[in-house]
């Protein structure tokens, strides 16, 4: 018997929404808070009004999702639609302003962490959780964010000029850049790809050197790295957007140091091999050297 080839991207979207309650809900609860808040903000061009009509879809969705096991799934989806929505109508509806780049950020941000809980369950569904959104990061993520809200509000007010629209579209290439190859590293890793460094190699663990693991070893912190750096090209600024370089690549550093380590002693030579082959993927970082 012939074997059947692998289901496409496509198919297997389906077939999630077919079988697989905790994506279904997740994507439901997205896509019809999205609707609601978003022809609210759409209708009236009003970013008090879309909050005003998300204050109203939140507390309904918890009502409704109060009973079910996958509540900690409902909520974070419908949060994210409307979020992504009611920023996604300001940035379309007010294009050139100063406060553009806010919203702008937002659709990127919240978009990131939907995406984040989709390709997870698409890719690697065993290591599924309502974690898997990220939303619960660290709180030196979500203090890293709020800094960058602040400096943007300050700048904006006392110093708008800074605030470039041709700087902002740099940023928002920069971000789908980067979302891309993040994403791309998630489909070609399959189960490879996790949240959380694999202490022990698994049975079914293979090293993937093909797909964008071809061109670079770690292309998900490299989207990742990207990612964060451009969305504060996308606020334009300055500050943040030194230590946000500074910070992510050290993190990233360590991380691919320890992971890299660990991969050695999972595949031995045929890791070091690849090493000497393929680039690392974030600037100046050089990983593990087996001595």
């Amino acid at each position: 018997m012939v074997p059947s080839p692998p289901p496409t991207f496509c198919g297997r979207v389906v077939h999630h929404l077919k079988s697989d309650d905790d994506f279904r809900t997740a994507t439901d609860a997205f896509m019809i808070s999205f609707a609601v808040v978003g022809s609210v903000s759409a209708a009236t061009s009003s970013y008090l009004l879309g909050l005003v009509a998300m204050a109203i879809v939140m507390p309904t969705a918890y009502l409704i999702g109060r009973k079910r096991p996958n509540k900690a799934i409902l909520l974070p989806g419908a949060f994210l639609g409307c979020a992504v929505a009611v920023n996604l109508a300001y940035t379309v509806s007010h294009e050139g302003e100063t406060w553009e780049h806010l919203t702008r950020y937002f659709v990127f941000l919240f978009l990131f962490h939907f995406t984040e809980f989709v390709f997870t369950a698409l890719t690697n569904r065993r290591s599924l959780r309502p974690d898997s959104f990220l939303l619960n990061h660290s709180v030196g993520y979500w203090l890293a964010a709020g800094i960058s809200w602040v400096e943007f509000g300050i700048e904006a007010y006392f110093f708008p000029g800074i605030k470039s629209y041709p700087v902002l579209w740099i940023g928002t290439i920069g971000c789908i850049i980067g979302e891309i190859c993040r994403k791309l590293a998630m489909i070609h890793a399959g189960l490879g790809f996790t949240h959380r460094l694999a202490m022990t190699k698994r049975v079914d663990h293979r090293l993937v050197k093909d797909g964008i693991y071809a061109y670079m070893r770690h292309p998900g912190y490299f989207g990742w790295f990207v990612w964060a750096v451009s969305t504060q090209i996308v606020l334009c600024n300055p500050i943040c957007f030194v230590v946000y370089a500074y910070v992510t690549w050290h993190f990233f550093a360590s991380r691919i140091y320890d992971e890299e380590r660990d991969l050695i002693a999972f595949f031995g030579d045929a890791y070091v091999e690849y090493q000497r082959e393929v680039w690392i993927g974030v600037p100046f970082v050089s990983g593990y050297q087996r001595p």
